[in-house]
């Protein structure tokens, strides 16, 4: 398509990141040839996959995550607009499994409408086959009270119930953000949290892994007081 001089055609390429380094090498040459007449858009969800060649012939813009307020304003709306029948603790639970990510609470919230008719907290967890926050809010609390021995038998039941150490470390992460305690308490738990994440990332995903963790911050929850 021949455009009139000074009009530019738009390419918009979404999922840019999957690209393998030879297509957006491709990529590079295609928009060296065409720059005078066209204009890319690449939408990304980790700009570390993109080749700097092609980033350093962009201007990158960064889009932060939604707060919880802001998810759980559109999901409010789409329930009354779509007349679903639906609980806070349901609601809330959709905002929590979103992470702020719009179009997974959208993708949760019709998931659980389909299959359950009804938005409840136990049936968005089911669906969204996560820990419920619940459970490692209570683990977390007996880490406080330094009851290491109380908190493993919620790690115990979470594991038996097949969820991976990845999915209870992650969790734990979120949970720990909104716990009930001082600020130098949270702040102890979420670094020996955040260590243990990167552990587990490198494949030490093991049930004793989880009770360690379990312990230092039952040390450290001792520690903070």
């Amino acid at each position: 398509v021949t455009l009139p001089a000074g009009r530019h055609k738009m390419v918009i390429l979404d999922e840019a990141d999957s690209m393998t380094d030879g297509a957006q090498q491709a990529l590079r040459r295609t928009m060296e040839l065409y720059s005078h007449t066209t204009r890319f858009a690449l939408a990304a969800n980790n700009s570390e996959k993109i080749i700097e060649p092609i980033q350093s012939r962009c201007a990158v813009l960064r889009y932060s995550r939604l707060t919880d307020a802001q998810i759980m304003a559109k999901v409010l709306e789409v329930c009354e607009k779509e007349q679903l029948s639906y609980t806070d603790e349901g609601v809330n639970a959709v905002v929590f499994t979103a992470q702020g990510d719009l179009r997974s609470a959208l993708n949760n919230l019709q998931s659980t409408a389909q299959g359950f008719g009804h938005i409840s907290a136990e049936h968005v967890f089911k669906v969204c086959d996560e820990p419920h926050p619940m459970m490692v809010r209570a683990m977390l609390e007996a880490c406080l009270r330094q009851d290491v021995h109380e908190a493993y038998k919620v790690v115990a039941k979470l594991c038996k119930l097949g969820y991976a150490a990845e999915d209870i470390v992650s969790n734990i992460f979120r949970v720990c953000k909104t716990l009930d305690a001082d600020e130098a308490t949270r702040l102890a738990l979420v670094r020996e949290v955040g260590l243990t994440q990167l552990r587990v990332a490198d494949g030490l995903g093991s049930a004793l892994q989880l009770a360690g963790l379990l312990a230092r911050c039952c040390r450290a929850a001792a520690a903070a007081h």
